[in-house]
């Protein structure tokens, strides 16, 4: 039996019959790196989990045991003296905000749902009361109550006061609440 995983996987592949650009083709791992597997040269792997997965990728293509080439691969390394290569026992598992479980329940989420289109709905009901109500002050006071142009005194059937709508060209509109708002003074200082 061979000494290294390297040797191991060359020997595989050989009994097998499969060549080196094969597996490079179907694994899409550089020729370079697998010559460097099999002459148990890790210095030319990228490093890290790299090396790691070639050498799985290669024992899986060759029908070598994965989980036996990768125990190979870590001896192979510790011999040397590398352990920058060894993978903690314990898995590191981020903190991140959103892997938090829900704690809220989706009834709960539902009620809160609902009371917020409430208030969504109640807010955009009073805007548009305020719009109409400020929309039929605006129409009313264009119906403005003016004195009658003539001085002459109202016999007793006519009213005194006259409803009268202001034109529809701006300018003259504006007279007309002046003379509006002129009167009321007048009346209020009496």
């Amino acid at each position: 039996m061979a000494a290294t995983i390297g040797e191991q996987l060359r020997l595989a592949r050989e009994g097998r019959g499969i060549p080196l650009r094969e597996i490079s083709d179907q694994t899409r791992i550089s020729m370079h790196y697998l010559e460097a597997i099999e002459m148990n040269d890790y210095k030319h792997l990228p490093g890290g989990i790299f090396n790691r997965s070639f050498v799985k990728a290669y024992a899986r293509y060759v029908g070598y045991d994965e989980k036996e080439a990768i125990e190979g691969y870590t001896r192979y390394m510790r011999e040397l003296g590398d352990s920058s290569d060894e993978v903690n026992s314990t898995p590191y598992q981020s903190k991140v905000y959103t892997d938090a479980p829900a704690t809220r329940s989706p009834i709960l989420t539902v009620v809160l749902a609902i009371v917020i289109l409430a208030i969504l709905t109640a807010v955009a009901l009073a805007v548009l009361h305020w719009v109409q109500r400020r929309s039929a002050n605006l129409r009313h006071e264009q119906q403005l109550i003016v004195l009658r142009s003539d001085d002459s005194a109202p016999s007793a059937g006519q009213p005194r006061w006259d409803v009268f709508r202001p034109p529809r060209i701006a300018g003259d509109v504006d007279v007309v609440i002046l003379n509006k708002r002129k009167a009321d003074y007048a009346q209020f200082l009496q």
